[in-house]
């Protein structure tokens, strides 16, 4: 049989900019391509346009994974399949693939988000779009056959990637919980996940961002009653109700709207990130929100009806951009007060339904924005949130349903990777046999 290689690529020296490659024989897959934001943040930040670097510039600013390491494999690669549509998962898809003559297989509601952002960039890729449902397969050659397995994560239709080969699966798990009570879509399939432990699987390749957490990460239902709590808990008559969570969490979106229904506002999406994900969710049938809502990108139409809300805050709830304090967002630009028809006031409430990414760029963001909404006396709701990533336990419950011959911690520096791999070692594992802790740009051959 064929040996099998594996290039950590990217996200595995950082939170983001997601890229693994796995080569059996002669044939390479490749999972995931994503940016690494804080990078991209920054640059905005200083006044750059990402929209006019090239590929090359990206990379030099280490907004997406260096792919040089694997030159010799391009011409090997027979496709790109994404996990989900996180842009530190297929950020960087618009700016690589083409590089690859390969398809790029993704589900329903990644590859609609995908066409969305080639629409917005004005960018024609030469690789063909292919939709793949979870719990499907596709045959990409007589060695090697693509299995996507439902998962639940922070947004709809993420799976975990397994690559079935004539030495057994391997199981990219990047990035994933184990939620027993979604609010959109099924529960993870254990089933299959249990079935591949009894085939025996080859190796696991796993979200390790949270490992070190000795816990279980907490449903998407628990961060429902929080908001519900809140929002229906909390005295807000008179006054503007805000809410900004991640736009691509849909499931977090819908509980939003049920208790603004609850709260007889009328519920208004601003920004374009949301107009985004919200119109793609939308067009692939996971949720029909425009029943219930006014949705508006950015521009003069947010502006015009800021002003409208300004005069009538008691009868809206907004939801808008920028949970992480982005400069462009749309509640950075309300609390900056760059809509001159608009101003919070005393005792409005803002909703952070988020937590803030762990980057220094993000934390100093959040920060600001949070001093200038207390300073302008706004009461302020922070961390009504669940993540979207498993905590240990999850992990631990992984690893027996699996029983991977390998261990590949991912998705983080050392800091991440190595309480994922102490696990292993807890279990059984030997690190540095069967527990491997890898870096950006490593190629490691799993025996």
């Amino acid at each position: 049989m064929e040996k099998i290689e594996i290039c950590t690529i990217g996200g595995y020296c950082e939170v983001g900019k997601n890229m693994t490659a796995i080569k059996y024989g002669e044939e390479v897959i490749i999972c995931d391509m994503g940016f690494y934001l804080p990078k991209i943040i920054a640059f905005e930040e200083e006044g750059g346009n990402r929209e006019t670097l090239t590929r090359e510039e990206l990379i030099q600013i280490d907004a997406i994974p260096d792919d040089s390491v694997i030159r010799p494999w391009f011409n090997k690669v027979k496709a790109i399949v994404c996990t989900h549509c996180h842009l530190d998962h297929i950020g960087a898809v618009p700016y690589m693939a083409s590089d690859f003559n390969c398809p790029i297989i993704g589900t329903p509601f990644t590859i609609e988000v995908l066409k969305r952002i080639l629409d917005d960039e004005d960018i024609r890729l030469p690789n063909k779009l292919r939709i793949l449902n979870p719990n499907s397969s596709f045959k990409i050659s007589k060695n090697i056959t693509i299995e996507f397995l439902n998962m639940t994560h922070s947004t709809p239709q993420t799976v975990m990637i397994v690559i079935h080969t004539p030495r057994g699966a391997i199981v990219y798990a990047n990035d994933f919980k184990f939620d027993n009570h979604p609010v959109i879509g099924r529960k993870p399939n254990y089933q299959r996940l249990k079935e591949l432990g009894k085939e025996g699987a080859f190796a696991l390749i796993a979200d390790s961002l949270y490992a070190g957490k000795n816990m279980k990460t907490p449903s998407e239902k628990v961060a429902r009653e929080m908001l519900k709590d809140v929002m229906l808990g909390t005295e807000s008559k008179n006054q503007l109700v805000v809410v900004t969570t991640f736009a691509s969490h849909i499931a977090r979106l819908k509980s939003v709207i049920d208790f603004g229904k609850k709260m007889h506002r009328k519920i208004v999406f601003i920004g374009r990130s949301l107009d985004k994900y919200v119109t793609a969710a939308e067009a692939v049938n996971i949720v029909k929100f425009r029943k219930d809502i006014e949705l508006i990108g950015s521009g003069s139409r947010a502006n015009k009806k800021l002003k409208e809300i300004s005069k009538n805050r008691g009868k809206y709830l907004l939801v808008c951009t920028g949970n992480q304090g982005e400069p462009r967002a749309t509640l950075t630009k309300m609390t900056m007060g760059e809509f001159k028809d608009f101003k919070f006031e005393p005792n409005d409430q803002v909703i952070f339904s988020c937590k803030t990414i762990p980057a220094p760029i993000n934390q100093a963001n959040r920060a600001l924005i949070e001093d200038k909404l207390m300073k302008k006396g706004v009461r302020i709701f922070k961390d009504i949130h669940t993540s979207g990533h498993a905590s240990r336990e999850d992990h631990r419950d992984l690893l027996n349903m699996l029983k991977p011959k390998h261990l590949i911690p991912a998705h983080g520096d050392v800091t991440k990777l190595s309480p994922m791999a102490d696990l292993g070692c807890s279990i059984g594992y030997v690190l540095g046999k069967t527990a491997h802790i890898l870096r950006d740009g490593q190629i490691i051959e799993l025996s």
